[in-house]
């Protein structure tokens, strides 16, 4: 499988898991999405908006914008926004992604924050963004559970492998 597939893979799924989360958690009340409970982030709706403000700032790097604005994000802060921004941003790397060569997923790019400095492949920022994405969900799922909510979806990869076309 060339690097062009599995990326293009990795962002469809990213994508579609994104929307599977986003069609659970809408189904759920305001106190439940903002109830506090032990994890990286004390809500779930929290943990949402860091998941995307991170896939923005990633965005920034692997687009090549260099355009992230930290407190532009922070008002973001409504379900409905934090949902429509996570889901917007999941589609727009997933597009981008379609739209790139093998040599345009392999190009590096340097990043220099704060925080750290590094210079790594397209491919392996949009790596970082999809995993921290899986890291954080996985958080939901058990804060969910912590809170009451033992419906969430199933996102395997290879559910999604398997029936992506029939879905």
């Amino acid at each position: 499988m060339s690097l062009k597939t599995l990326v293009t893979k990795s962002v469809q799924y990213n994508n579609w898991v994104v929307n599977k989360y986003i069609d659970w958690l809408s189904t759920k009340s305001d106190e439940q999405l903002n109830q506090e409970t032990i994890s990286s982030f004390p809500t779930i709706l929290k943990t949402l908006h860091h998941i995307w403000q991170t896939q923005e700032y990633w965005w920034s790097f692997i687009s090549e914008n260099h355009d992230f604005d930290f407190a532009q994000t922070s008002d973001v802060t409504q379900k409905e926004d934090v949902f429509n921004a996570i889901k917007n941003n999941s589609q727009k790397l997933a597009d981008y992604v379609e739209s790139l060569s093998e040599e345009d997923l392999e190009k590096n790019v340097k990043v220099e924050s704060p925080w750290f400095q590094c210079d790594f492949s397209k491919y392996e920022y949009i790596q970082h963004a999809i995993i921290h994405g899986t890291y954080h969900r996985g958080q939901i799922v058990t804060m969910g559970r912590n809170i009451g909510l033992t419906d969430a979806p199933m996102t395997d990869y290879n559910f999604w492998n398997i029936y992506k076309d029939q879905q």
